[in-house]
């Protein structure tokens, strides 16, 4: 059966960047240009097609991934819009786990953002071949020089102009594109094309500069080059661009387009570079997975002849057709109907309708092929992260990980009919966001729900008003802190109980130390000879780990702790797994009081633009609030803070830092790490919680 479309044709991008760079409204020209929207939507009129979500409209941000696919150039380009706020961060997490390629905006005024930074990370770590693209150049302040040396220094990254702006804030109209030797302006009326022009005279030094040190950069990376550079010969545009798509998909260097998506500038060279520059699904290496009937490593090349297998990555309730299950497909080819096999779940699932998903719209289709980006109804016992494949060659494929929630709320149903529907909400709820934990505290009685910021449980708490008709009350945020220790100590564990019969004999020795922030916890298990039997070291770090979930300071879980089992005794009749189970609990809870224990809290890594007047009464501020500054740029009028600032202080900051500002300064803020508590701090807290203290 023949394809739907050729794979080298295909290009799976993201677009990602920092919170109000203009990702959502690039993405509406993009369809608007690619045809598939007749009118441009924006997102300040609400009538943006990939903010679908009544609170994105409501809120002016993208909340969710949307994905959508439109046709360039005979290229099928499927697209995913990523929120750009920190406290959604695993949409940008599972898109660009499943993505091949991206494209990051930046400000033209503001350059490298903190949020910018965080994704070209996660970028990073899947390996993600991307272009820029400076967006916004038609914004007072906007420079294109400064953010192509920002990315360099801040983002350790090699950029490549392929493009240069003519003018800047109001002055922008045009482009140059050093690759074709051209210049190009801009109609106000977006179904205008570009006009060509003649590159002006004053830019003529300053476009063979930058083209000059273009094609020096390409000569290090492609032969082709080399030689015609030598030689001293003209170079063809199709070279070029050939030897930038090699640089770039071996992320040695990330080509940067500039443009004002508001205005339509330079949106249409922007899809003519997605496909010049970024990946097919064949232009990647091969999946990696483990086969898990060998457990060794296998590959999958993306292929329709091979395998199936596919990435769960999303889990959407729709409220009209159900649970949603969207997958990527890295290998041979699905229909719908058919069985397939969840090989991290072990369970065999059947594939209902399958659908190309257009934002919230639903095209459906027959087959999914290697590259397709697809959704289904049907999956009943998928989950994000999960593999589908098929049930004789069965393989994982590597999963998503998301970040620890670091914020929760108590909330509780209004009346008893609520309760059942709270519970259900939740579940579907916790489905959808895998950052996103629901609880229950037993010493409280009540219903904990933890996510990764205010925004995050807001926008949690809205839907299930709105959207799932829950009525609930709501408490007061309260902070995820950790507990650890600082000092290494050997531990003793002995559970005896003789009640007539067989009775229960655990002892156990361990060895306890700190890891160093971040380094969560580690077993080890260093007993020579048999003085405990094999079958009960597994229980043995159970309990350590059931101990762990409880600290004795607050109650909070236990973090950044390796332990090491060294010595202990069994008893032939009365051991069993349960008694070995309870010692290394004891064992560790013992150890623990010895082990000088501390309170750790999240801190925030937090970055302020505000004009130059404000500066002493925003550090002031933050200083009060226990901040430590970081970094003070000064751009003109302009200043950035970065500092960090522990998250029990971020609650109501917006609001204090427009009321110091007039409202004309803006901030994001993100997780950064677990630090120590100061010890007046952790008084307070121990205090509140009613926990004894120990030296």
């Amino acid at each position: 059966m023949p394809r739907s479309f050729p794979l080298e044709r295909i290009r799976n991008i993201g677009i990602i960047a920092h919170i109000d760079a203009g990702k959502t409204t690039a993405t509406e020209r993009i369809l608007y240009y690619t045809g598939l929207t007749y009118k441009i939507g924006e997102v300040d009129e609400g009538t943006a097609v990939m903010d679908w979500m009544e609170q994105e409209r409501e809120r002016g941000i993208t909340i969710t991934a949307a994905a959508i696919t439109c046709y360039w150039h005979d290229h099928r380009i499927n697209i995913i819009d990523t929120p750009g706020h920190v406290d959604f961060t695993a949409e940008v997490e599972r898109s660009l786990r499943v993505l091949d390629g991206g494209v990051v905006l930046f400000d033209g005024v503001a350059g490298v953002e903190a949020q910018s930074e965080t994704v070209w990370r996660q970028a990073d770590r899947y390996r993600v071949p991307r272009i820029c693209f400076v967006n916004k150049m038609e914004r007072l302040g906007a420079d294109f020089h400064r953010t192509i040396s920002m990315i360099e220094s801040r983002l350790k990254a090699t950029p490549l102009p392929v493009q240069l702006p003519i003018g800047s804030g109001e002055s922008f109209r045009g482009i140059i594109d050093l690759i074709e030797g051209k210049a190009w302006t801009y109609d106000e009326e977006p179904e205008k094309p570009p006009q060509e022009i003649a590159i002006p005279e004053s830019m003529q030094s300053q476009c063979t500069e930058y083209r000059h040190a273009m094609i020096e950069k390409l000569a290090e990376i492609d032969d082709h080059i080399l030689v015609a550079y030598l030689e001293g010969s003209e170079i063809a545009a199709a070279d070029l661009r050939q030897a930038v798509r090699k640089a770039t998909l071996a992320g040695r260097v990330v080509p940067v387009l500039c443009g004002s998506a508001l205005q339509n500038m330079g949106i249409r060279k922007l899809l003519d570079a997605i496909v010049d520059y970024l990946p097919s699904p064949v232009d990647m290496p091969p999946v990696r997975a483990i086969d898990t009937k060998t457990d060794s490593e296998v590959t999958r090349s993306a292929s329709d002849e091979a395998p199936f297998s596919a990435l769960a990555f999303k889990v959407v309730t729709d409220p009209y057709i159900g649970r949603l299950v969207y997958f990527r497909v890295y290998s041979g080819r699905v229909r719908a109907g058919a069985q397939i096999y969840n090989s991290t779940r072990n369970k065999t699932e059947r594939i209902g309708r399958l659908l190309l998903m257009q934002s919230n719209r639903r095209e459906e289709i027959d087959v999914a092929d290697t590259g397709a980006i697809v959704a289904t109804v049907g999956l009943k016992n998928t989950f994000t992260g999960d593999t589908l494949c098929q049930s004789n060659q069965p393989i994982i494929l590597e999963s998503i990980r998301f970040p620890e929630p670091v914020l929760s709320i108590a909330i509780e149903p209004r009346t008893r009919a609520d309760q059942d529907k709270m519970g259900d909400a939740l579940r579907k709820l916790t489905e959808e966001d895998p950052t996103f934990k629901v609880y229950y505290d037993e010493e409280t009685g009540q219903t904990v729900i933890a996510g990764m910021g205010e925004l995050h449980l807001e926008v949690i708490v809205h839907r299930l008003l709105t959207e799932f008709g829950v009525g609930a009350k709501v408490g007061r945020p309260r902070v995820a802190y950790k507990e650890t220790i600082t000092l290494p100590v050997q531990s003793e564990g002995r559970f005896v109980r003789q009640t007539g019969g067989h009775g229960q004999y655990g002892h156990v020795i361990i060895e306890m130390e700190p890891m160093e922030r971040g380094g969560g916890f580690e077993f080890t298990n260093r007993i020579h000879g048999a003085t405990i039997p094999k079958q009960f070291i597994p229980a043995v770090e159970a309990g350590v780990k059931d101990a762990m979930e409880t600290g004795v300071l607050a109650g909070y879980p236990m973090v950044d702790v390796k332990v090491a089992l060294i010595d202990g005794s069994y008893h032939e009749v009365d051991s069993s797994e349960i008694s070995f189970r309870v010692a290394g609990s004891m064992a560790f809870k013992n150890g623990v009081r010895k082990a000088k224990p501390v309170l750790l809290e999240p801190i925030m890594k937090l970055e302020v633009v505000t004009p130059k007047e404000f500066l002493g009464d925003i550090i002031g501020d933050l200083s009060a609030k226990r901040g430590r500054i970081e970094l003070i740029e000064t751009h003109g009028e302009t200043c950035i803070i970065q500092a960090l600032l522990p998250l029990a202080e971020t609650f109501g900051y917006a609001t204090d830092l427009r009321s110091q500002t007039q409202g004309r300064a803006t901030h994001s803020l993100e997780f950064h790490s677990y630090q120590e508590l100061p010890s007046e701090v952790a008084e307070k807290i121990t205090d509140t919680a009613g926990f004894v203290k120990y030296a």
